[in-house]
C-alpha cells in the first residue's frame, strides 16, 4: 500500500472527525450523523494501516482520533458504580478462569516440591542438621513457629501479613513484565519454604501443629499466589502464541488481564491476612480454624468458576470495555 497516497486520500476526512470532536457540545443534528459516519470510516482506516504495517506514527495518531472519537460518539462515562460491578462479577474471575490450567498447574508443581522437601528434611538427619543446629530447630519447632501468629496484636499483624502477602504477589505480577521467566523461581522459594518447615515440624512429631496453623489461612493466600504466577506465566506465553490477534494486540489485553488480577487479589489477600490474623492463632479447636479456612477458599473457587465460566460463555475476555488498541471496522 503507498502510505503517502493513502493519507492524501483519507487527511481531509481525519481533519474533519477532529474538528468535530472538538465541538461535541455544540454540534446540529447533522454533524452527530456525520460525526458516527465519520468514526466508523477512521476506525476502517486504522484497521487498514496497522494490517499494512503503516508507519507508527500515523497508527498512533489514527488510534488517538478513534479513541476520541469512540469518546464523543458513546457520550457520557460509565458510572463507578457500574464499572465495580463489571469488575467483581466478570473482569476478575473470568480472567482467572480463563487462565484456570495455568495456576492449576502452579499449584501441582508447587505441591509436589513441597511435599517431596518435606519427607527429605523430615527423613533425613543430616539434611536438617544442614538447615539448623539442633537448638534452633528445637526453638522454631517448639516455639517460633507458633508464636510468629500471636506475638503481635491481630490488628497489625493483618496489616503486616496482607502487605507481606500482597508483596509477594505482586513481585509475581511484575517478572511477568520479564515474560513471566522468574515466576517459577519466586514459586520454587515459596515451595522451598513451606516444605522446610514441614518437614522439621515432621522431625519432631509437630506435623499436626504445623497444619492446624498454616491451613486456615494457607489454603486462600497461596491460591492467590498461584493466580498471580498462573496469569503472569500465561502473559509470557502470548508472546510465544499471540493466537488469531497480532502479537501487539494479545500481550495488551493480557497485559490489562494481569493488572485486572492484580488488583482483585488485593482484596482476597486481605480476607486471607484477617484469618491470619484473627483465627490462626485464635482459642479455636484447630478443626473449627480449617473449617473456616476451607470456607473461604470453597468460597472464592465457586465465586471464580460460576461467574467465570458465565463470563466466557458470553465471549467476555474480562478486557475493559472500548480497549483503546482495539478498533472497532464499519461494515
Amino acid at each position: 500500500m503507498d502510505i503517502d497516497a493513502f493519507v492524501m486520500a483519507h487527511r481531509s476526512a481525519w481533519d474533519r472527525l477532529d474538528r468535530l470532536i472538538r465541538r461535541r457540545g455544540s454540534l446540529t443534528g447533522a454533524e452527530v450523523d456525520e460525526l458516527v459516519d465519520l468514526y466508523q470510516r477512521v476506525a476502517t482506516h486504522l484497521s487498514i494501516a496497522r494490517s499494512a504495517g503503516a508507519d507508527p506514527i500515523l497508527i498512533g495518531r489514527l488510534s488517538s482520533l478513534v479513541a476520541r472519537g469512540r469518546s464523543a460518539v458513546t457520550g457520557a462515562h460509565t458510572p463507578a458504580w457500574r464499572e465495580l460491578a463489571r469488575f467483581v462479577t466478570v473482569t476478575f474471575p473470568v480472567v482467572a478462569y480463563r487462565a484456570r490450567w495455568w495456576w492449576l498447574a502452579s499449584a501441582a508443581a508447587f505441591t509436589v516440591v513441597a511435599v517431596v522437601l518435606g519427607f527429605w528434611v523430615a527423613g533425613d538427619p543430616q539434611v536438617q542438621a544442614a538447615v539448623g543446629s539442633p537448638e534452633e530447630i528445637r526453638q522454631l519447632v517448639e516455639h517460633d513457629f507458633a508464636d510468629y501468629y500471636s506475638e503481635h496484636p491481630a490488628t497489625s499483624f493483618a496489616g503486616q501479613v496482607w502487605l507481606n502477602n500482597a508483596w509477594v504477589s505482586m513481585q509475581v505480577i511484575v517478572f511477568s513484565l520479564f515474560l513471566g521467566l522468574p515466576i517459577p523461581w519466586v514459586l520454587w522459594q515459596n515451595a522451598a519454604n513451606v516444605g522446610v518447615s514441614a518437614g522439621l515440624m515432621a522431625s519432631r512429631d509437630r506435623l499436626d501443629v504445623f497444619f492446624g496453623l498454616i491451613t486456615p489461612h494457607g489454603l486462600l493466600e497461596l491460591t492467590a499466589v498461584f493466580l498471580a504466577a498462573g496469569v503472569g506465566m500465561r502473559l509470557g506465553w502470548t508472546v510465544i502464541d499471540p493466537g488469531p490477534r497480532t502479537r501487539r494486540e494479545a500481550l495488551a489485553e493480557q497485559g490489562r488481564a494481569v493488572m485486572s488480577v492484580a488488583l482483585g487479589l488485593i482484596a482476597v489477600l486481605f480476607v486471607s491476612g484477617l484469618i491470619e490474623a484473627m483465627v490462626t492463632p485464635s482459642g479455636l479447636p484447630t478443626w473449627a480454624r480449617i473449617a473456616i479456612g476451607a470456607a473461604a477458599e470453597v468460597i472464592f473457587l465457586v465465586y471464580v468458576v460460576v461467574f467465570g465460566r458465565r463470563a466466557l460463555a458470553r465471549d467476555e475476555t474480562g478486557d475493559i470495555e472500548r480497549a483503546p488498541d482495539v478498533a472497532p471496522t464499519a461494515g
